[in-house]
């Protein structure tokens, strides 16, 4: 009885760290790749250019609103720029 209750117990334990230590897409998304896919989803123009210092400049334009994203080539900063 006593091993039947032990092994209930560690199976119970065994399924709740697994399912709470999940991370699911949404959570895991930056700001920037969430502007991406809203504005993906808007069918928005977009437009991708790297500089010479191999900084990254991601532009996109609707009818309503424009986003510029700037991004340096290690991605340590970004800038998010929206105009409506």
């Amino acid at each position: 009885m006593k091993k039947t209750i032990l092994i209930g117990l560690f199976a119970s334990f065994l399924v709740i760290s697994i399912s709470s230590c999940r991370e699911t897409k949404e959570e895991t998304m930056t700001e920037e790749e969430t502007l991406i896919e809203e504005m993906q989803q808007e069918g928005a123009d977009i437009k991708v250019k790297e500089d010479n210092d191999g900084d990254t400049k991601i532009k996109m334009e609707t009818d309503d609103q424009t986003v510029k994203i700037k991004e340096d080539e290690d991605g340590s900063k970004v800038k998010i720029k929206t105009d409506e």
